[in-house]
């Protein structure tokens, strides 16, 4: 199984960004970190799911962090080998560069939500083979490993979504704990200061208490080993209660703004 420690990567890690940060390794699986090497409070994290010679981008970034990735990528494998690429919501930050990794290869698949789909057009109007997790929960590599959708409306975008590798446990989760700050670390070292970085996040963009108590319902009973969001730093498996216990006594967006209105 897993030979990588989470901590121990966080120490280690010094924001080197000459080669991409492996969080996970087993039999032909890998977990890569891109990054991007902007020193910003919205830090945003794009991902890398390989297994044996495919890979998947989870939420590839901004146009502007297009080659930066692209060249992180290529330290792995070629570009032309990633199969598809998953965007947890249509935000710029998340989706932008979509249209560049269909250059890359045309026939890639971009895996997103319903809603999603109808407003990529706006990135550029053209053909691309697009793939709806609601008519597809789950996407099987060749080798039979799969990755699993879980939708979680208003998290903060209607069509918004997880992925959960159902091989390493970790949960790619959008926006969902998403945490903001200019003190950053790859890894979360302690929780309580970092609920504190992802109330700056959660109050104003997540729509609902009731959304997030929603979304936790349908994860609950998932064998999570890490969370990892598209903003901030990773959260270990240690403070994994933790943070369902945050999300599910969170108040946010509708329940501030109308707090008399039940």
């Amino acid at each position: 199984m897993n030979s990588i420690d989470l901590k121990e990567v966080g120490r280690d890690f010094r924001e080197d960004y000459n080669h991409p940060t492996v969080l996970f390794q087993d039999a032909g699986h890998r977990i890569c970190w891109l990054g991007i090497p902007e020193a910003t409070a919205f830090r945003p994290n794009t991902y890398l799911v390989v297994d044996n010679d495919e890979a998947i981008i989870i939420d590839p970034g901004g146009a502007g962090q297009f080659e930066f990735v692209r060249n992180r990528v290529a330290q792995i494998l070629p570009p032309e080998r990633i199969i598809a690429q998953v965007l947890s919501h249509q935000d710029p930050d998340v989706a932008a560069s979509f249209p560049m990794w269909v250059d890359t290869n045309p026939a890639i698949k971009v895996i997103a939500s319903t809603r999603t789909h109808t407003l990529l057009s706006h990135y550029r109007d053209f053909l691309f083979e697009a793939v709806n997790i609601d008519d597809h929960p789950e996407f099987r590599f060749t080798s039979g490993k799969i990755l699993r959708f879980i939708p979680a409306p208003f998290m903060h975008a209607p069509g918004a979504f997880s992925t959960f590798d159902t091989v390493s446990g970790f949960l790619f989760s959008g926006d969902i704990w998403a945490a903001v700050d200019m003190e950053w670390t790859l890894i979360v070292e302690e929780f309580s200061r970092h609920q504190l970085k992802l109330n700056l996040f959660h109050l104003d963009y997540m729509a609902s208490g009731k959304a997030a108590r929603g979304f936790i319902d349908r994860i609950k009973n998932l064998e999570i080993q890490a969370i990892l969001p598209q903003h901030g730093s990773i959260i270990p498996a240690e403070f994994i209660p933790r943070a369902f216990t945050y999300l599910n006594s969170l108040n946010c967006g509708l329940d501030i703004i109308y707090p008399d209105i039940k």
